[in-house]
């Protein structure tokens, strides 16, 4: 090697280690927007490297996996994530990105040990490298979303995430690529897959998020699919916590909104009695004979809709969650999917927070779309 060659190496080496520690790195922060109500509903954080000559997040960690030092600048990376959690505004979520292949790292582990609970945080799988074994991932996913936290799957319909990826799984949020919603209001094919992909995500509960909107032409045509979830450079760019949405843009949105009441969830939700526990549940109906249901929750968000006979028992089925503002006809779609067994039970329903609401009863669901058809 040339002395220049190495000079550059050691030098990079250097970087590499100091960055590893969280030395030179912050993070930006890009906000993510409810269509339905013109609304900041969450931030994605994107690492930055201020303090070096590199500043390309993607040839930092090419660079670190080159050297066996993925995994030390992938947890950095989420610790500068995490730093401004503790102020994030009020019913917003925090999406945080990490590499499949690390999510089994002591690393990577040891920072979701350090924040505790984590609800209120989606994580999300990035691309750097493709998935080998879905049945690896699985318990490190499970840990994830039993401590509160969300699944998403960025870039979908690019590089390997088709849809043999979101079937294995499952996530929360699904984000379209960018390639997908670049001249999507002048692209009939494009407009037929997001309608497709938003089908498949209504489906399997999942909510899908378009990213890279850089034009109102292409904001506007997601907005008219019902794609809930934007973010993009019209929007925000990523900056420091916590930027809002342009008070033009925000009406725009808002203005747009379907007749909630009418033709969504938000029209037949009624309140439920709550429980921590099981036998929380079971003392609930003791107390009230004509209780016939009483919702688990987890923190604030719903996990599933216990009847007597469950709660006596501890049995506890996770039950399907929806928005306030899902369409009926959506909501219903969906329930069918479900196993025979809880075919029939009341809906789980949330705020853009996932804060539970109140449940909806099939039968109210049924008649609700009977009377708008």
């Amino acid at each position: 090697m040339e002395p220049l060659d190495r000079t550059v190496a050691a030098r990079e080496s250097a970087e590499l280690a100091a960055a590893c520690l969280g030395e030179g790195i912050t993070s930006a922060y890009q906000p993510i927007i409810d269509t339905a109500r013109g609304t900041v509903v969450g931030y994605e954080a994107l690492v930055r490297f201020p303090a070096y000559g590199e500043k390309d997040p993607e040839a930092w960690f090419a660079r670190a996996r080159r050297a066996g030092r993925a995994a030390d600048l992938e947890a950095a990376a989420l610790r500068s994530a995490f730093v401004h959690r503790g102020t994030l505004p009020p019913n917003c979520f925090l999406t945080v990105n990490v590499s499949p292949a690390l999510l089994a790292s002591p690393e990577v582990r040891q920072v979701w040990a350090d924040q505790g609970p984590l609800g209120g945080v989606v994580v999300e799988l990035t691309e750097q490298t493709p998935i080998d074994s879905y049945l690896h991932l699985e318990p490190h996913l499970n840990a994830l979303r039993a401590a509160g936290a969300m699944i998403a799957v960025d870039d979908a319909g690019s590089g390997y995430a088709g849809l043999q990826h979101l079937l294995a799984l499952r996530p929360a949020i699904i984000k379209m690529d960018r390639e997908l919603v670049r001249g999507i209001d002048t692209d009939e094919a494009k407009r037929a897959l997001m309608e497709m992909i938003g089908l498949f995500a209504g489906r399997v509960d999942a909510w899908i998020l378009a990213e890279g909107i850089e034009r109102i032409e292409e904001l506007d045509t997601l907005t008219a699919l019902g794609v809930p979830l934007v973010q993009g450079y019209l929007l925000g760019r990523p900056a420091p916590p916590w930027q809002g949405l342009d008070l033009d843009l925000a009406l725009r949105l808002s203005t747009r909104a379907r007749d909630a009441t009418a033709s969504t969830v938000r029209g037949v939700v009624e309140p439920a009695p709550t429980a921590p526990s099981p036998g929380a549940a079971a003392a609930l109906f003791t107390n009230d004979p004509d209780l016939t249901d009483v919702v688990l929750l987890d923190g604030r968000r719903p996990r599933a809709v216990l009847t007597e006979e469950a709660a006596r028992l501890g049995v506890v089925t996770t039950g399907l969650v929806v928005n306030v503002d899902t369409p009926i006809d959506e909501a219903l779609a969906r329930s069918v999917t479900r196993e025979a067994g809880s075919r029939f039970a009341p809906l789980l329903v949330t705020d853009n927070a996932g804060r539970f609401v109140g449940i909806a009863r099939m039968e109210r669901l049924i008649g609700k779309l009977a009377s708008t058809k």
